[in-house]
């Protein structure tokens, strides 16, 4: 955890680099003024969208999204509930992503603090292992999709693919990867009320809900077969194919 906040640290510095210094004054209620730097506005600001970034650019679109089909299959309302959901797929993206952590510490976060490496060189080494991960599971017809968009033609490899372009490449390879798996997942419990629902058509018993009888069934499958492990290790191992 302790690598994961100095790369995030590292991550954040060009934006103090590059922020000027400007002071702005704030006259108080009682006639005082204070001197605010537009730096500390503007990293506030950024600090607010950090989170979302950093998000969008790892592993955790992917989980959360098949986690959510997930709990709609089986059709237990809030069970989990969202604190937990949440709570899964972050631990589980920090897993995929300790790979990339530590290959940014090791080469770009470490020499920096040791003084062997200017920012600029350790922000540019730190972003080489991300923009690796993310090309690895980004398909080359959002890459395409996205570099007709901007107008760029000066692709000639992977290194020459603009950072804005990739990031918006990956984010959408991983929405179509994780409704792909959501899918798949659904499958089954969608078997499982169509069952139910014909026994009970056939019996008559048309005024009772299909999805209350339905849901321990299902329960009992995903239990059986240990699903929970079953989902995660198949998330985990999709971003090593």
């Amino acid at each position: 955890m302790i690598r994961l906040c100095c790369v995030i640290a590292l991550l954040l510095f060009p934006l103090l680099v590059t922020a000027q210094v400007a002071p702005v004054t704030v006259t108080a209620i009682e006639g005082q003024s204070f001197s605010l730097s537009i730096q500390i506005l503007v990293m506030m600001t950024l600090l607010t969208l950090l989170p979302a970034a950093i998000l969008s650019t790892s592993a955790f679109v992917r989980i959360i999204i098949v986690l959510s089909i997930l709990r709609q299959a089986l059709g237990t309302a809030q069970t989990p509930p969202n604190q937990v959901l949440l709570g899964v797929a972050l631990f589980l993206t920090f897993f995929v992503m300790t790979p990339v952590i530590d290959a940014v510490y090791a080469d770009a976060v470490a020499p920096y603090m040791a003084e062997e490496i200017s920012a600029e060189t350790a922000f540019t080494t730190a972003v080489s292992p991300l923009r690796e991960f993310m090309l690895g599971q980004t398909r080359e017809s959002d890459i395409a999709l996205f570099t007709g968009i901007a107008n760029y033609d000066d692709v000639q490899a992977d290194d020459d693919i603009p950072l804005s372009i990739l990031v918006s490449s990956f984010i959408v390879s991983e929405l179509k990867t994780a409704f792909q798996i959501g899918f798949l997942v659904f499958i089954p419990f969608l078997v499982i009320d169509l069952v139910v629902s014909s026994v009970l058509m056939s019996m008559g018993m048309m005024m009772l809900s299909p999805m209350l009888i339905s849901l321990p069934f299902k329960i009992m499958l995903f239990v059986l077969v240990d699903g929970w492990a079953l989902v995660l290790g198949t998330l985990a191992s999709s971003f090593y194919t």
